[in-house]
């Protein structure tokens, strides 16, 4: 089995590398990362050296370049992780959301047309669904909760969804998607709020928050993820949506105080910010479907995963310090400077 994996260089797409690699160590791993900012090639150190992965640089948007790399590999399976997925950046720059999320996927979804594949793999998230109102925590998102977007991140993942359903019904594509709630864990890039924190607080540094810090947030810790994404791979029906979800919830002021406490460091360094432009209120999935169809239900309580998180940033300090530093983008010059 080939399986190309898009964005693999980044934040989930790493882990799951890993995950893949232990789970199914006769497949074929192929990594097509764009690199920009988030994507880190030295996260993939641990298997860059191996025989059964391939590491490719090249962006989804670019049409020559991936139906080069399907003429030459034939996937059987594509994982499409690769996205812009931070919100502030998206209110500053929505064309590029719109360039990667959405165009780069329509490339994805022509080539596996082009070349045929086994199944395609949409990774979304329950942004597209909007949000929910704080005093109704009897509210959850389903996989038929009417999409309603926020931002320009979500509106261009909601678009590369329909997407892919559009393609499914046309062309009878073997797609599948699945949304999933915030995830957090190793190899997270350090402008999202928990390695943001954890990085600031060790730094002794102000911790900002937005507003109040009462938006609530569904958390997954990624290996969790992960495990699901691998399931609906094996088991999923073409042309269902999957909601992966952390029965996690926290407030992000919550968030910041566990990490504080874990650090043994003062809330004093916490600081309140102007609030996020059109920011979600509450994040909540229901992943009863999945469990029943596939018998999946998040492993990691976020008590435990918050704990072991922060003290893989505590033993990690080259990974995250060389990307604050900007010295993590020099890694793919020295790694493929002499191939």
């Amino acid at each position: 089995m080939k399986v190309l994996i898009t964005g693999g260089a980044g934040f989930i797409g790493s882990n799951f590398i890993f995950h893949m690699r232990e789970s199914h160590p006769d497949y074929d791993l192929i990594c097509v990362d764009k690199l920009t900012y988030a994507g880190n090639l030295e996260t993939l150190a641990s298997v860059i050296n191996d025989p059964k992965f391939t590491f490719i640089k090249a962006d989804i948007a670019d049409r020559k370049g991936i139906y080069e790399i399907f003429e030459a590999h034939h996937p059987d399976v594509v994982v499409n992780f690769a996205a812009e997925s931070h919100v502030d950046r998206s209110i500053e720059n929505p064309s590029v959301f719109l360039e990667t999320n959405v165009m780069g996927t329509q490339v994805l979804l022509d080539a596996c047309r082009t070349y045929g594949i086994q199944r395609y793999h949409q990774v979304s998230t329950d942004e597209v669904y909007g949000d929910l109102p704080l005093d109704r925590p009897d509210l959850f998102f389903t996989e038929q909760t009417p999409l309603h977007t926020s931002s320009p991140y979500s509106a261009s993942k909601a678009s590369a969804d329909l997407l892919c359903n559009a393609y499914q019904r046309t062309y009878g594509m073997p797609i599948t998607i699945s949304r999933c709630s915030n995830n957090y864990g190793p190899y997270q890039f350090p402008e999202k709020l928990i390695p943001l924190m954890i990085a600031n607080a060790l730094a002794d540094k102000p911790l900002p928050v937005y507003g109040e810090g009462i938006n609530v947030r569904d958390w997954l810790y990624v290996e969790d993820h992960c495990r699901a994404i691998d399931l609906i791979l094996e088991h999923g029906k073409v042309g269902q949506v999957y909601n992966i979800g952390g029965h996690n919830e926290m407030r992000n002021i919550d968030i910041v105080k566990k990490i504080l406490a874990i650090l043994g460091k003062t809330e004093s360094l916490i600081t309140y910010v102007t609030d996020r432009k059109g920011h979600d209120m509450r994040y909540a999935i229901d992943p009863t479907f999945i469990h029943q169809e596939l018998g999946w239900l998040p492993e990691t309580k976020f008590a435990d995963g918050i704990e072991k998180t922060v003290h893989w940033y505590l033993e990690n300090h080259g990974w995250w310090k060389n990307i604050i530093n900007g010295e993590y983008q020099n890694y793919y010059e020295r790694m493929y400077r002499n191939r």
